[in-house]
């Protein structure tokens, strides 16, 4: 079962106005939680997306290169580089 966990959150009145306006009968969620928890998704969906470009950057590298050029690495080698 997911553990819920209650936050406290200051916004200066510029950043309060602008979740109420998404946060109303006319705004696109219904309460503040719904829109918080709809923002941190997408943010952890924006960082495994970063995370993914990465690797397949450095996978089309790997492909590129000479067969002379690879290195025998360990597991725990590519895990460590990949965390950067």
């Amino acid at each position: 079962m997911a553990r819920a966990t209650t936050l406290t959150v200051r916004l200066n009145d510029s950043l309060s106005d602008f979740v109420t306006s998404n946060v109303s009968e006319t705004g696109s969620y219904e309460n503040v939680s719904e829109y918080i928890r709809d923002l941190i998704r997408r943010d952890k969906e924006r960082a495994e997306q970063e995370a993914f470009e990465r690797l397949r950057a450095e996978l089309n590298v790997a492909f590129a290169a000479p067969d002379s050029t690879y290195q025998p690495l360990s597991a725990a080698d590519v895990i460590a580089r990949n965390r950067r």
